[in-house]
């Protein structure tokens, strides 16, 4: 009798067995997300002590801003070519490894749309659970082909963003007011409403968002470079430094209008600085996980506590992303603690900071208990068929 959600196809990969940088990616990704997030929840930035607000805001334009997104995405599409090497050493066939990513991107899509209408339209999930869908046939592409497909997708996702940070730009305000999803005096079925009309919308922009991220994880996941970070140390600290310095040098622009030292109105400034910042911040974001891996390989020989409990984030991403957010009503939304009237962008950073903290003592509790994650569970249980018998 042979369990097919347990079989030598389907067993997850043991925590003892699995490469330490990915995992460490993930957890610092979470924070990542939890900087990017929050502050769409207050419903206005500038509230609070002034100087806190500036230095934050240039920190999020720097480092966090458009940043984030691109590092989610690279280590989703890192994960599948993963996933398809372990399918496949087990001796798992193409079309079953097509299959199972099909219906993983299904079940993101169903998981992610249940996010929306019962918490937020901040969701990546299912924009990745379609990512999945459409970019599985990339799985067994040409090199070539991959990097091609990442630099012409490129442009409309470039676009796309520079239009999110040119609208607030040219108009004098904060690029995270454009994004706000506070609730204001909307009640909760108002707000529902809101999230599920303007849920397809905000999908198909994900969508296309994440597409480069993905494919240029693809491709770095076939040289296993976060997983044998040992191999890469001279590209990764190469890559990574000249990334972010670029990245930073995109994103000044965007810091010296935001900040109202540079533009006087002129609408090929705020251009230039709206197109630039999305723009670097692919790699900035990419950057991050380069610096991780690095971070990783002064580690893996005497994993301290904190680097243990790091590893059990990232190995329960989709659980603690989901917990952000339940985080972000309880505490911003009026039916919960309603901060989102008197906490400002310094503020709603310090929040991302402690829940990051208080997912970081959760995730080490379920490691330490022997337990998944409730989503990594429930996606699991969901992607993989029932037992059957033989």
């Amino acid at each position: 009798m042979t369990v097919a959600g347990t079989s030598a196809a389907t067993t997850p990969t043991p925590s003892a067995r699995r490469a330490l940088a990915p995992d460490l990616a993930r957890g610092g990704m979470l924070l990542f997300i939890a900087f990017a997030h929050a502050p769409l929840f207050v419903s206005a930035i500038d509230r609070g002590p002034e100087l806190a607000n500036e230095v934050t805001k240039v920190f999020h334009l720097i480092f966090v801003h458009n940043h984030a997104r691109p590092l989610f995405a690279f280590l989703f599409g890192y994960a599948l070519v993963q996933m398809m090497h372990r399918r496949q050493s087990r001796g798992a066939s193409w079309t079953d490894v097509r299959r199972l990513v099909r219906r993983r991107g299904w079940w993101l899509v169903a998981i992610g749309c249940v996010h929306v209408l019962l918490f937020t339209p901040l969701d990546i999930l299912a924009p990745y659970g379609i990512a999945g869908l459409l970019l599985v046939g990339l799985l067994r592409a040409k090199d070539a082909t991959l990097l091609r497909v990442a630099g012409l997708t490129l442009i409309p996702a470039t676009a796309a963003a520079a239009v999110g940070m040119w609208l607030p730009l040219s108009q004098g305000v904060s690029s995270y007011t454009v994004g706000s999803v506070a609730t204001g005096d909307r009640s909760w079925t108002e707000a529902l409403v809101d999230r599920a009309t303007g849920w397809p919308y905000g999908l198909v922009i994900g969508i296309l968002l994440v597409i480069p991220g993905v494919v240029l994880g693809m491709w770095v996941a076939r040289r296993r470079v976060l997983d044998e970070p040992e191999n890469h140390r001279a590209l990764l600290w190469r890559f990574s430094t000249v990334a972010t310095v670029v990245s930073a040098l995109g994103a000044l622009p965007a810091v010296l209008v935001e900040l109202g030292t540079w533009s006087n109105g002129n609408p090929v400034t705020v251009l230039v600085a709206s197109v630039a910042q999305p723009l670097t911040g692919y790699a900035g974001g990419i950057a991050l996980a380069g610096f991780i891996a690095l971070v990783s390989l002064a580690v893996t020989d005497r994993p301290g506590r904190f680097t243990t409990a790091i590893q059990a984030l990232g190995q329960r991403s989709m659980s603690m992303y989901l917990f952000q957010t339940v985080v972000w009503v309880a505490v911003f939304a009026p039916f919960g603690l309603g901060l989102e009237n008197r906490t400002g962008l310094a503020g709603a950073t310090a929040v991302a900071i402690a829940t990051w903290v208080v997912s970081v003592i959760i995730a080490d509790l379920m490691r330490k208990g022997g337990y998944r994650g409730p989503a990594e569970i429930l996606l699991r249980r969901l992607s993989y068929p029932r037992a059957s018998t033989a």
